[in-house]
């Protein structure tokens, strides 16, 4: 163990010792030059690695993966828009879609509501409850979304009738005279997605409470106070005069969530690996790529999820450019 420590210590005063010394000599380098020339290049040298990484390891392998989008299996031979076409006509992909659809509306608009909810009750609460019931809502966010779902797991476990149930909501059924019940296989009314999508709200319900709790602590005491020497009740302040002052943090963390539930994985592969209709985008990409080895539909399905983030995103940059012209 010590060993490995030792190495990891090395490991990082190298990396970190390389790099200042990189800029130390790309900076004395320029200033070498004429001052024109100088001043034009000295952004380039601290900006240009960070260009040059994103290019390698982010621009190019989205061209990559759009150009084996439009290639066979193997990604040897050009099959034009023929993986768009079977993931078109692939009844299971279209059952993937309203899953990662159901995920879109639902997750992101619990959590911010939760989150919003419970950053107005503990900002009601004495100073030490309130850091006591945030800091325990927001301990989540330290799991991993695999753990999470080992956690879960735990909670949702069936064991036929007659056998001790180590799962929590099972334990509770039994506990009151019930059948242990499949949860995770329950396809009623997409319950076991629904149950999948528990997981992510536990999680992301402290991230937004956070960032909403802040936001809703700098809006101004006296606007308050105006509403309600106006008559207005505690409802009607909070809708009126606090959530549109916080409106563009709420935008912004649900915004943030959407991208992610857009992207979840780990969760679906943990707990049921998309079986049961409750696969998802992200996970159907994994199975494809790496359980049959499917380059060319692997791809396609993410440039599926690509073009499905993009409207996110550009929305997202011109909120953001918008509220700084503003400033």
């Amino acid at each position: 163990m010590g060993i490995k420590i030792a190495n990891a210590l090395i490991a990082i005063v190298a990396g970190v010792g390389s790099v200042l010394v990189l800029f130390w000599a790309a900076n004395a380098l320029v200033e070498r030059l004429p001052a024109k020339i100088s001043d034009r290049l000295k952004p380039w040298v601290f900006v240009g690695p960070a260009v040059l990484l994103i290019g390698a390891f982010l621009i190019y392998p989205a061209i990559r993966t759009i150009v084996l989008a439009f290639m066979d299996q193997g990604g040897d031979t050009f099959v034009g828009i023929a993986n768009f076409t079977d993931l078109a006509t692939d009844s299971a992909f279209h059952q993937t879609l309203i899953n990662t659809l159901l995920w879109i509306i639902i997750v992101p608009v619990s959590a911010v509501v939760i989150g919003l909810l419970v950053a107005i009750l503990a900002d009601r609460l004495a100073p030490r409850g309130e850091k006591f019931t945030k800091s325990m809502i927001f301990l989540p966010m330290a799991i991993s979304m695999v753990g999470a779902s080992t956690i879960w797991q735990f909670i949702y476990n069936w064991k036929p009738a007659g056998r001790d149930q180590i799962g929590l909501l099972n334990a509770i059924v039994v506990a009151f005279g019930g059948e242990p019940q499949t949860w995770l296989q329950n396809q009623e009314f997409k319950l076991n997605s629904l149950l999948l999508m528990v997981i992510l709200i536990w999680l992301q319900t402290g991230y937004a409470m956070v960032l909403l709790s802040s936001a809703i602590k700098g809006v101004p005491e006296e606007t308050i106070e105006a509403a309600r020497i106006d008559g207005a009740s505690e409802v009607q302040a909070f809708f009126q005069i606090i959530v549109p002052q916080i409106w563009g943090t709420v935008v912004t963390v649900f915004v943030t969530i959407l991208i992610g539930v857009m992207k979840v994985f780990d969760i679906i592969y943990v707990t049921t690996r998309g079986l049961y209709n409750t696969n998802v985008i992200a996970n159907d990409f994994f199975i494809t790529l790496f359980q049959f080895g499917d380059s060319g539909r692997s791809s396609a399905i993410v440039v599926v999820l690509l073009i499905a983030v993009i409207p996110v995103m550009v929305y997202q940059v011109r909120r953001f450019k918008a509220e700084e012209a503003m400033k």
